[in-house]
């Protein structure tokens, strides 16, 4: 295994998993060895069906062990938190009914969201989607997606992205270039797409591009084979899509982070020599591996770390390419908040609950 320090590069670049509502010895090692410039929370990670201010202190004891094992004093700490059906945590944290039905109180919902979210000490959301719901029979998109049109997409997903960021919390789009017209999940395998640049260009990057617009700093990859425009890889390891497409005609220079690498679409590919070169060569900054899927070992986690490692001192990975990514992330790290774990008011929680009533029946009207 190479040098403990030199498996820290890796760390500047990695979103992980934490495997419970405690740190096991893994996760301690993990943490101390690699030093993970954030952390992704799941359902795992909070006690359920107990009282709010238990599972709460039990949250915030978890969230300072993370930072002392990692002896970070800013991280990235970050929750899927989309509404619907994409809500970790426990009750009486609101359950925001799933983008689609926002529409005109996407903002207003956003900013609830972003309030509730650095009471739980997170301060970057994987949201919005700014994917479209383009095919009925997505069987991963669907209504997380804010409209099946690219107009009302792009809209929605906008305004969600606003009242975060007014509130105080780093959003992110995904999936590039865009997931809703599959009919698989890349959690189980890779979707294919036989879409060209013009199709890109017409729909789906019609929303990303209204997003870049307004400055959001983060965008995440789509575990996605576009044959007609990458026949070899998908868009996760594709230098036409996320260098071509991202970086240069939409003008996005903010950071690129991988979905999950645990995920089936791309979790064998990675496990072999020279993946994670080709993810940076492509335009990666950083990975989430949540060990949320298929109980992923840590192992994985390491090897991708040996893999980065090795890469570099043969030579088929550029040290001015880690350090371009590695830039861009500590430059984001470096204006992200830092939010302390503690209890809401009442009378907050009771507001957000009344506006989460209000979208359901407003929007079904």
């Amino acid at each position: 295994m190479p040098a403990l320090q030199k498996l820290e590069r890796f760390g500047h670049h990695l979103i992980m998993g934490i495997s419970g509502t405690t740190l096991s010895d893994e996760d301690k090692r993990a943490l101390s060895e690699l030093k993970p410039i954030g952390v992704i929370f799941f359902a795992k990670n909070f006690l359920d069906g107990v009282p709010y201010e238990v599972w709460l202190e039990s949250f915030r004891q978890l969230h300072s062990q993370i930072q002392e094992y990692a002896e970070r004093d800013s991280m990235f700490f970050t929750l899927d938190h989309e509404g619907g059906r994409v809500v970790r945590t426990p009750l009486p944290i609101t359950r925001f009914p799933h983008a689609l039905l926002l529409r005109s109180q996407s903002r207003e919902v956003a900013k609830a969201t972003a309030t509730e979210l650095k009471s739980l000490g997170i301060n970057l959301s994987w949201a919005p989607v700014a994917d479209i719901y383009s095919n009925p029979q997505n069987p991963i998109i669907g209504s997380r997606a804010f409209g099946d049109t690219p107009e009302t997409a792009a809209q929605a997903a906008r305004d969600y992205y606003l009242g975060l960021t007014e509130a105080g919390i780093l959003g992110c789009a995904k999936h590039f270039p865009g997931h809703g017209d599959t009919s698989k999940d890349s959690h189980i395998e890779l979707p294919i797409l036989n879409l060209t640049p013009e199709d890109l260009q017409n729909r789906e990057l019609i929303p990303f591009k209204t997003l870049i617009e307004e400055n959001i700093p983060l965008i995440m990859t789509a575990h996605i084979l576009f044959p007609k425009i990458d026949p070899d890889l998908p868009a996760t390891l594709s230098r036409p899509i996320l260098k071509t497409i991202l970086r240069e005609e939409l003008g996005f220079n903010g950071v690129v982070v991988s979905d999950d690498l645990d995920m089936k679409a791309v979790s064998d590919m990675f496990m072999q020599a020279g993946t994670v070169a080709r993810a940076f060569y492509a335009g990666c900054d950083l990975f989430i591996v949540s060990r949320n899927i298929h109980s992923s070992s840590i192992e994985r986690t390491y090897k991708i770390a040996e893999d980065l490692v090795e890469s570099l001192n043969h030579g088929s990975l550029a040290e001015s390419v880690v350090e371009a990514a590695k830039e861009r992330v500590e430059k984001l790290l470096a204006v992200t908040p830092q939010y302390d774990v503690q209890a809401l008011d009442k009378d907050i929680l009771v507001h957000h609950a009344e506006l989460a009533i209000a979208c359901c029946f407003h929007n079904s009207q």
